[in-house]
């Protein structure tokens, strides 16, 4: 991993046009679905000229809520996946590697196959992901701290968590009755259909990534220089604690929200610093960007491909996911660029 310099003026216009791509998204959020919107009655609905009551009133507050939650979703797990690519200096990590999304999983399926009020399954899911943070801190404590094999370590010791975990899923599907199995499969795989807009995802997203810009050069350092990074003034174990922290936060507070979605904490980030290099002051705001414009569409194409019926979201990541990440490594083969 290098630091490739991009002129400033690119990284300018591709944040603009990712911010102008965003309020795009919302308006085609909006429009689409299996009942058609026309713009005139949107406009109507948002001026507040239309009946609080009707039809389109309703529509449009249902489809923006949705909107707003795979927008959140998406650049929280893209937002992490900067951090945990920096924390590990592993190419391949993602925000589930680790296993709290695992633990997350766990508590939530756990909630659904109890028949618990959806409001349990939101907390199960963020209990499961603190359970399993604790521990990767707790078996893992001197691993922080650097060393040959401390980043190798930490990432087999997550593993681990992380195949426990799946065992754990496992025995809760296989325990399910038929009746609670559909919905247990659908949040496992990645839905937002049933998710509700929560303040704190919004005020942990900013909390995030104002902290991560600020501390957008020490985490330049460590992941560039990984060891060497104390040489520099760096404190590399605190920073890794944090970032974990992080990571883990915002994970947990994307999966209790819709669940597991793979790919966008893998890919957005690879694609992000293939376009605009690899200065965390940058790539930091264009993957978050990046992250909930592309589950923003995601969303959309879910949910107007085969109407009336609704794909989980996390099949649509996955299946952009895999061809553009290819894309990505053919170009970067070919170019040489990493």
């Amino acid at each position: 991993m290098t630091l490739a310099a991009r002129p400033p003026w690119r990284a300018l216009w591709l944040l603009l046009a990712l911010s102008l791509a965003t309020v795009l998204g919302f308006a085609l959020a909006a429009g689409l679905g299996s009942a058609q919107l026309r713009l005139d009655e949107a406009w109507a609905a948002l001026s507040g000229r239309a009946a609080a009551d009707s039809l389109a009133s309703a529509l449009l507050a249902l489809r923006l809520e949705r909107a707003v939650v795979a927008w959140h979703t998406g650049a929280a797990l893209a937002l992490s996946g900067v951090l945990m690519q920096a924390l590990l200096r592993n190419p391949l990590a993602d925000p589930y590697i680790l296993g709290v999304s695992g633990g997350a999983a766990v508590g939530a399926l756990l909630a659904l196959l109890l028949g618990l009020a959806l409001w349990w399954v939101d907390a199960g899911a963020l209990l499961g992901a603190a359970a399993v943070s604790a521990l990767l801190l707790g078996l893992a404590r001197r691993d922080w701290q650097g060393g040959p094999l401390g980043a190798t370590l930490l990432l087999l010791t997550g593993v681990m968590l992380s195949t426990a975990c799946s065992a754990l899923i496992s025995l809760l599907l296989s325990l399910a009755p038929d009746s609670r199995l559909r919905p247990m499969v659908f949040w496992l795989i990645g839905d937002v259909s049933a998710s509700r807009w929560q303040p704190t995802l919004s005020v942990l997203l900013l909390a995030a990534l104002a902290l991560c810009l600020r501390q957008a050069r020490a985490i330049n350092v460590l992941a560039f220089y990984g060891d060497d990074a104390h040489t520099l003034g760096v404190p590399a174990a605190r920073l890794r604690r944090v970032l974990f922290l992080t990571a883990a936060a915002l994970t947990a507070g994307a999966v209790a929200n819709a669940g597991s979605i793979g790919f966008i904490g893998l890919m957005i980030p690879h694609a992000c610093r293939f376009a605009l290099g690899s200065d965390h002051r940058v790539l930091l705001p264009a993957a978050t960007l990046a992250g909930g414009l592309l589950l923003l569409l995601a969303d959309v194409a879910a949910r107007t491909v085969v109407a009336p019926m609704q794909l989980p979201v996390g099949v649509i990541t996955a299946l952009i996911g895999v061809p553009a990440f290819l894309w990505q490594l053919r170009q970067v083969r070919q170019g040489g660029r990493a």
